[in-house]
C-alpha cells in the first residue's frame, strides 16, 4: 500500500478519543473534538452523563464561512459532519442513561474505574448542576449528583456480566466496552471481564486524568498505562481469551512513539485526552475546577466561552502527525502494518542506564513476546458478541407487535415468563426508542407476564410499554427505566400475605430516569438505589432504600432496613411508619424528616396509594385508604435539601407568583 493508505489505517486505528463528560469540558470543546473524530473515522467518547440528541443529527446547514444555525457558537463546519459521540459511556449505568441514548451509541462503555483515581468517587456540586447539565442527567438544576466508589453499584463479577448482558440486550448491534486501570492483578480481572461477554476492554493509566481528580491521586494513584496493556494481554493470551476482545489503551498519551511501544504490548485501539484540548485551544492553566478558563474550553460563563478558538480541523491536522509519526515507526522497524507489530513486545528493548536507583531495575515482563494472538484487524472487525435467543426476539417477531411500533398503534399479548429470561423487555424498549425516543411513543404495547422474571426485568422501559407481571422477579426491576409501567403482582392462588412476602430483589429501579413500579409485595436491599425521575410503590424493603437517590418519588407501606436516604440529594420518600421506629432507620447527614405536612404533598401520597390499590388490588393499600385520617398520621416524608422548597415538602410555601418561599422549619430525626 502507498504511504496515504498507511497513514489513513493508522489514523483509523489510533483515534479513540477518552472520556471527557459535558461537565469538565463545555458544549463547544466537546463537539469540535467529537466532529474532528468522526471526519476521519475514529470513536469519541461522550463520558458520563448523556448526551444531547442534536448531536446525534447530520449537518446539512453549514455555510461557506463553516457557520451552522444547529451549532451557532462552533467554527470550521462542513456538511455532512456530525457532532455524534460514537462511544457513549454509560458508568455504571447512572446519569442520563435513557433507552434513546443506548440505542444511538456505536459503542456502549461500563466505567468501572478511572485511571487518574481508581478505586474513587467523585461528586459533581450543585452549582455546577445547570439546568442544560440536569436535563442531560435527568436530575433537577442544583442538586449534587455523587458518584460513590464503583463498588457502590458494581459488588461482583456477575453484577457486571449483567450489566454487560443488559446493553447488549437494548442495543444488540452496538459493542460494550469495559474500562479498568493499570494496576497490578489487572490481568485477572480482564479474563473475568473478556468471559462475561464484553467486546472491548480499556486499560486506562495514571498519566493523564480527569480535573475531577484529588492532587494527591493524581500524583500518586493508579499505574503506568504500559504495565497495565502488558499484564493484561498476557494474561489473555495465556488464557486464550485474547481472540475474544480488543484491547484499548489510554492515559497521557501524546505521540505516536506512544502508540508504537502501546502496540507492541498488545494494545488494538489508542485513546487520546488531554492533548486533544491542546489541540483544539486548552493552554493548560489548571484552573478549569474555578469556571475560569481563560480560553474558554472548559469554562461555563458566556464571556469566556466566547473565546474558545478551537475547529475541528486543528484536530484532525493533529492526528495525521500522529499517524504520519506512527509510518514512519513502523519503516523504521521494516513493518507494513500496526497488525504486524501488536502483541511483539519483543520488538522493545530496555533502555541501560547509568543512574544506580534504576540499574537494577528488571523490566523483562514488558519485552517478553506472549505468544501467537491472532490479527488485530480481525479483533477490530469481528461481530459483536450476541446474548443469544432471548424472549424479546419472540415479542418482537409477532407482527402486530412491529404494526402497533410502526403505526403507534394498541396491541395486548400475553407470554410465560421463566428466571432464565435476563433484561426481558430491554430489546423492545429499543425498538421503541429509536423511531421515537424515550418519551415520543403515543401507542401502547401492553404485555401480561406469567411466571418468574430473570435478572434485570423491564430493563430501560420505554414510554408506552406497560407489563403486568403475575408472579415474581429477581435484581434490577426497571433498571433504567426512562417510561412505561411495571406491576408485579403475586398469583391469586398464593398461601402467603403479599405484603410480607418479598415479590421482587435487590437494587430495583437502580438509575431510572422515568415510569412507574407497583409491587404488591416486598423488595430487597438498595431500592430505588440512583432513581433520578420514577415513581414506585412497595410495601416492604430491605436496608439503603433511596440510597443516592436524585429525583422521582418512592412510597413505602411497611416495614424498611436501616440507612434510609444515605447520599439522596433529590426527590421525595414517603414511608409508612407501622412499628414507630422509622427516624432510627435514616441516614439524616443529608435528608430531613417531617410528617406529611402540606396538601400537595398528601395528594401525591395518597394519590400513588390509590393507584397501587387500583392496579394490584393491594388490601394494604384499601386499608389505608379505608383509614386515611389515621393512617396519614403516620408517614414521614424524607426531604433532600433540593426538595424542602417545593409545594409537597413546604407548608409556607406561597401560591402567588414571585413570592419566594419561606423555609421549611423541617424536623430531623434522631440517629440511631
Amino acid at each position: 500500500p502507498c504511504h496515504r493508505d498507511i497513514c489513513c489505517i493508522c489514523l483509523k486505528a489510533i483515534c479513540q478519543l477518552s472520556g471527557l463528560h459535558i461537565v469538565s469540558l463545555v458544549s463547544q470543546t466537546h463537539e469540535t473534538i467529537a466532529l474532528a473524530v468522526n471526519r476521519i473515522g475514529g470513536k469519541s467518547n461522550s463520558g458520563e452523563g448523556g448526551e444531547d440528541p442534536i448531536r446525534w443529527t447530520v449537518l446539512d446547514d453549514a455555510d461557506s464561512n463553516g457557520k451552522s444555525a444547529s451549532f451557532p457558537y462552533l467554527r470550521g463546519l462542513q456538511n455532512g459532519d456530525t457532532a455524534t459521540s460514537k462511544i457513549k459511556q454509560v458508568a455504571s449505568g447512572r446519569f442520563g442513561v435513557t433507552p434513546e441514548f443506548l440505542v444511538n451509541a456505536d459503542q456502549l462503555e461500563i466505567k468501572i474505574a478511572q485511571g487518574a483515581k481508581p478505586g474513587e468517587g467523585g461528586q459533581l456540586p450543585g452549582k455546577k448542576v445547570s439546568p442544560y447539565i440536569a436535563n442531560l442527567r435527568r436530575s433537577k438544576p442544583g442538586v449534587p449528583l455523587i458518584s460513590p466508589p464503583p463498588h457502590h453499584d458494581i459488588y461482583s463479577i456477575e453484577d457486571l456480566a449483567q450489566l454487560i448482558y443488559d446493553l447488549h440486550q437494548i442495543n444488540p448491534a452496538a459493542k460494550v466496552s469495559v474500562k479498568l486501570v493499570a494496576e497490578a492483578g489487572i490481568g485477572v480481572v480482564a479474563s473475568g471481564v473478556a468471559k462475561a461477554n464484553a467486546d472491548v476492554i480499556q486499560i486506562s493509566g495514571h498519566d493523564g486524568g480527569t480535573g475531577a481528580s484529588p492532587i494527591s491521586s493524581i500524583k500518586h494513584a493508579g499505574g503506568p498505562v504500559e504495565m497495565g496493556i502488558a499484564e493484561t494481554h498476557q494474561t489473555l493470551v495465556r488464557n486464550e481469551l485474547r481472540e475474544r476482545v480488543m484491547l484499548r489503551a489510554d492515559g497521557g498519551f501524546r505521540s505516536g512513539r506512544d502508540i508504537l511501544v502501546s502496540a507492541a504490548l498488545g494494545a488494538d485501539e489508542f485513546g487520546f485526552g488531554t492533548v486533544a484540548m491542546i489541540a483544539t485551544g486548552c493552554i493548560m492553566a489548571r484552573v478549569c475546577h474555578t469556571n475560569n478558563c481563560p480560553v474558554g474550553v472548559a469554562s461555563q460563563r458566556e464571556e469566556l466561552r466566547a473565546r474558545f478558538p478551537g475547529a475541528p480541523a486543528d484536530l484532525v491536522n493533529f492526528f495525521h502527525f500522529v499517524a504520519e509519526e506512527v509510518r514512519q515507526g513502523l519503516a523504521e522497524l521494516g513493518l507494513k502494518s500496526l497488525d504486524e507489530l501488536i502483541g511483539r513486545a519483543d520488538h522493545l528493548k530496555q533502555r541501560d542506564s547509568p543512574l544506580a536507583k534504576t540499574g537494577g531495575l528488571d523490566l523483562s515482563f514488558l519485552t517478553t513476546y506472549a505468544g501467537e494472538a491472532g490479527t488485530s484487524s480481525i479483533r477490530l472487525s469481528q461481530a459483536v458478541h450476541s446474548n443469544g435467543p432471548v424472549l424479546d426476539d419472540e415479542i418482537l417477531a409477532d407482527k402486530e407487535i412491529q404494526d402497533a411500533i410502526r403505526s403507534q398503534g394498541t396491541v395486548t399479548r400475553s407470554y410465560e415468563i421463566f428466571n432464565v429470561d435476563r433484561a426481558a423487555l430491554g430489546r423492545l424498549a429499543g425498538a421503541v426508542a429509536k423511531p421515537y425516543g424515550d418519551n415520543g411513543f403515543k401507542g401502547a404495547i401492553n404485555l401480561k407476564l406469567t411466571g418468574s422474571g430473570g435478572q434485570s426485568f423491564g430493563v430501560f422501559l420505554a414510554t408506552g410499554i406497560n407489563v403486568h407481571l403475575t408472579g415474581e422477579a429477581n435484581d434490577y426491576v426497571g433498571k433504567g427505566m426512562a417510561g412505561g409501567e411495571i406491576i408485579i403482582v403475586p398469583p391469586a392462588e398464593s398461601p402467603f400475605k403479599a405484603e410480607s412476602a418479598s415479590l421482587v430483589g435487590n437494587t430495583c429501579l437502580y438509575g431510572s430516569t422515568g415510569g412507574r413500579l407497583f409491587v404488591r409485595g416486598r423488595a430487597g436491599e438498595r431500592f430505588a438505589v440512583r432513581n433520578s425521575r420514577a415513581e414506585a410503590v412497595v410495601e416492604g424493603t430491605g436496608d439503603h432504600c433511596c440510597e443516592y437517590m436524585t429525583g422521582g418519588c418512592v412510597v413505602v407501606l411497611g416495614t424498611v432496613g436501616r440507612n434510609v436516604a444515605a447520599g439522596m440529594t433529590g426527590g421525595l420518600g414517603y414511608f409508612y411508619d407501622e412499628e414507630g421506629d422509622f427516624p432510627e432507620k435514616v441516614n439524616t447527614e443529608i435528608v430531613a424528616i417531617q410528617p406529611v405536612v402540606t396538601a400537595a404533598g398528601e395528594q401525591q401520597l395518597k394519590g400513588l396509594i390509590q393507584q397501587h390499590a387500583d392496579k394490584t388490588g393491594s388490601e394494604k393499600a384499601k386499608a389505608l385508604l379505608a383509614d386515611w385520617s389515621a393512617a396519614k398520621g403516620r408517614f414521614w416524608q424524607i426531604v433532600p435539601p433540593a426538595e424542602k422548597n417545593t409545594p409537597q415538602a413546604n407548608p409556607y410555601l406561597s401560591a402567588e407568583p414571585g413570592v419566594e418561599a419561606a423555609a421549611a422549619p423541617v424536623q430531623v430525626a434522631a440517629t440511631a
